[in-house]
């Protein structure tokens, strides 16, 4: 077994990127304080080409040194759009035919893994602040909410980690690893 190096993986460019067909999921960050989660969720959309990113409330925008540091410069090709108020975005977002989901501890959630993601639908994810969640408000807005089921004392993760495990169990039920949503629509 040999490591590949950067060169073998077949990683495409910018350009390819910003033209190729998207994952129809708009990520939408509520509130959320640190820039290198921020980063980081940039990362996430790049790898799984999400179609967006809203960036809401005190939510960092680029450019800002510490999203630039874990983007890598993701925040340069992933599209990505400002909203002062995310209950307006999310309102926009239904309006355009999104199925807004939320990621969020109530007393409604379903856990993830029983969650089940039709291919044919556009949807919109909503992380929210790293200690007070999605808003109130925002959460009434929600046509479903999910949480991830874990086992610890803790019962939270890292909002990074969080969009990682979401959006992968998206792609994952939606088949998008096949060649069907990576080579085809590329090209």
């Amino acid at each position: 077994m040999q490591k590949l190096k950067t060169h073998e993986l077949g990683r495409i460019s910018s350009e390819i990127f910003k033209k190729a067909t998207k994952l129809p999921v708009v990520i939408v960050l509520d509130n959320v304080r640190s820039a290198y989660n921020v980063g980081s969720v940039f990362r996430i959309a790049d790898a799984f080409l999400i179609e967006k990113i809203y960036l809401c409330g005190i939510t960092g925008i680029p450019p800002h040194k510490e999203i630039s540091k874990t983007a890598l410069g993701a925040e340069d090709h992933v599209s990505w759009q400002y909203a002062a108020s995310t209950l307006e975005a999310v309102k926009g977002m239904k309006q355009s035919g999104y199925i807004v989901v939320a990621a969020e501890h109530t007393n409604q959630s379903i856990h993830l893994n029983k969650f089940i993601f039709d291919s044919k639908k556009k949807y919109c994810i909503i992380f929210g602040h790293e200690v007070t969640g999605v808003q109130d408000d925002v959460l009434s807005e929600c046509d479903a909410v999910i949480e991830i089921p874990q086992f610890g004392v803790k019962n939270s993760l890292n909002i990074s980690v969080s969009v990682g495990i979401v959006i992968w169990d998206i792609v994952r039920q939606c088949h998008c690893f096949k060649s069907s949503c990576t080579q085809t629509n590329l090209n």
